[in-house]
Order: structure tokens, then C-alpha cells, then sequence
């Protein structure tokens, strides 16, 4: 690609660290750097100076690796903008133009990028299913969530979800309660040692949700033997199919996709799924995600640079900043 053609930016930035691709139009993407480091939060949230740091030596070796020179518009997607991307919305779009000359910045929630990734700009819902969950919807008028409250509060259906219904029932089995399972006592023996040492173990931990979900593919190991496994997917099931119908339009063809590493349960999962959307949504049909939240945020930046963006406007979710390399 010559250095007089412009390209796009567009970022992931999540959990797991950063991933990068510079794309250009007609083309799509044409070099990706990735690294393994999260974005620091602290007291201002999303920290922009360590986000900058990040991403700046990427882009620089991207640009050599691909011949790009103007880089005049961007997508970013963090995990966490909705609620701790106030500093970064203000500081952000102004290092990049000065970083890069980039004069048109869209910042964009991770459940939005991941939409977007799965549907593109078309009408329906995605439910974005993996430690914790969040149902995303929109009918290209406004955007609308469900859940995403985290471990404490809801995630209902999540990996999380799952993996502490499997450790209660476990503990009810210890304790002889009703709703108790054997099979889930034994595993969680197998993986956390005596159940009286279990909350000793989980309540300290800084990464609590992760150690949950860890146990929730036993759970789903333990379903085509043991009702009360099957049941607990069964419930998260419809939990999660609850999230999607409260967010997905009623009327505009809409489409409903699943993303996240939770789908790696496989049917124990994944066909009490399809019934409770099938019963809940029958307008809306399910559809397997065409890319992920990278992709989503590639589609944002490349649509941006056209002016070709359909996708309305959120305060937190995504808003667009121009004109700031004037």
C-alpha cells in the first residue's frame, strides 16, 4: 500500500492487553501488533498515559511494516469505557493527533465493538458471554444493555454465574441440604481440596470471577448425568436469553448473536440456549458472529474514514471526536 493512501486505526483493548491493526479502505486490514499487558485503571479509571505508551510503539512499527504515513482516523475499543473511560475520553483523541495526526477519534465501549464484530451496523442483539456477560441491542436509533453488573450484582448466565451455582450445589451436598449434587461435590474436591477450605480460598482472591468460571466447564462436563448440572445451564440459559430480549427491537429484521468464550461449553450450553431464544425471540433468528470485537472496531474506523458510520451515537458507549489535528 503506498504512504499517499491514508489508513485507519483501530484498537481492542481488554483483559487480556491490547491488540492493534492499521487497515486501509478497499483493503481491510494489512498489519496487526498485539500485546499482553492490560491498560492500567487507577483512581482517574482507564489510565490514558499507560494506554498511549502501549499503543504508540505498535503504530510506529506498523506504519513502517505496512507503508502507511497519514493516519487520520481511529476506532478505540476498551473494555470499561462505559465507566471508567472519563479521562481517557478527554485525553485520548488529543495524543493521538499529536502522536499520529489523527483528526477523527470514535471511542467505543467493548460490547459495542463486539456488536458490531458479530452483526455489523444491522438491528438485533448480542449477549457477549465469557467470565462475566452483557447483552448488547440496538435499532440503529439508540443502543441498549442488559446485565454486565458483574460477579456481586448479575453477570446471570456467565461463566462466573455458573462456575459459583456448581460450587453451591456442591456445598449443599457437603452440608446434606437439598439441591445438593455428589458428582459437583467430588469435582470441586478434585480442583479446590476439602470444601471446608473453599471460602478461605476464593474470598481473598483479587481475580475471584476467573477462579468461578474455572469450575463452570465441570459443570457442564457433569450435564448429561447429573440434573443439577443440567439445570444450573438450563437457568444460565435463560438468563442469558432474558438479557438478549431486553435489548433486542421489535421490529427492523432484527438478528441475535452469541460471542465469548463461554460457547466453548458446547451443546450443554448451547442447546438449551437456542430453545430459550427461540422461545423468547422468535422474530429475531440466531446468527453466528461474523468477527470479533478487533473486527468491530476495523468496520468502526473504516465506516468513520468514509463517512459512511450509521450507528447512533452514546455519551458511553460510543461517541466520535473530530477535528482535533487542526
Amino acid at each position: 500500500m503506498s504512504g499517499a493512501e491514508d489508513g485507519v486505526l483501530a484498537v481492542d483493548s481488554g483483559g487480556s492487553g491490547l491488540r492493534v491493526v492499521i487497515a486501509g479502505p478497499g483493503r481491510g486490514p494489512l498489519g496487526r501488533r498485539e500485546s499482553r499487558e492490560p491498560v492500567h485503571t487507577g483512581a482517574r479509571g482507564i489510565d490514558p498515559g499507560h494506554f498511549v505508551a502501549q499503543l504508540a510503539p505498535m503504530v510506529r512499527e506498523l506504519r513502517a511494516e505496512t507503508g502507511v504515513d497519514a493516519l487520520r482516523t481511529a476506532a478505540v475499543g476498551a473494555a470499561g469505557l462505559a465507566s471508567l473511560g472519563e479521562a481517557l475520553r478527554a485525553e485520548l483523541p488529543g495524543a493521538l493527533a499529536r502522536e499520529f495526526g489523527i483528526r477523527s477519534v470514535a471511542l467505543v465501549a467493548d460490547a459495542v465493538t463486539g456488536y458490531v464484530g458479530a452483526l455489523g451496523p444491522h438491528p438485533g442483539a448480542v449477549v457477549a458471554a465469557g467470565t462475566g456477560l452483557i447483552a448488547v441491542g440496538t435499532d440503529l436509533t439508540r443502543w441498549r444493555r442488559a446485565d454486565g453488573w458483574g460477579h456481586l450484582l448479575g453477570d446471570c448466565g456467565g461463566g462466573a454465574w455458573i462456575g459459583r451455582a456448581g460450587l453451591e450445589a456442591a456445598l449443599r451436598a457437603y452440608d446434606g441440604r437439598p439441591g445438593g449434587s455428589a458428582g459437583l461435590l467430588a469435582r470441586a474436591g478434585e480442583m479446590f481440596g476439602p470444601m471446608p477450605g473453599l471460602p478461605g480460598l476464593l474470598y481473598p482472591r483479587q481475580d475471584r470471577p476467573a477462579v468461578l468460571a474455572s469450575f463452570a466447564p465441570r459443570v457442564a462436563d457433569l450435564a448429561g448425568v447429573d440434573p443439577v448440572a443440567a439445570g444450573i445451564l438450563r437457568s444460565a440459559a435463560r438468563h442469558m436469553a432474558e438479557s438478549a430480549a431486553a435489548v433486542c427491537p421489535d421490529a427492523g429484521e432484527p438478528r441475535v448473536s452469541v460471542t465469548g468464550g463461554l460457547l466453548k461449553i458446547g451443546d450443554p450450553l448451547l442447546v438449551p440456549l437456542r430453545e430459550e431464544l427461540a422461545e423468547r425471540l422468535p422474530h429475531a433468528p440466531l446468527v453466528p458472529a461474523a468477527g470479533d470485537p478487533l473486527a468491530g472496531s476495523v468496520r468502526i474506523a473504516l465506516d468513520l474514514a468514509a463517512g459512511a458510520l450509521t450507528l447512533p451515537g452514546d455519551a458511553t458507549l460510543l461517541s466520535v471526536v473530530t477535528g482535533t489535528g487542526d
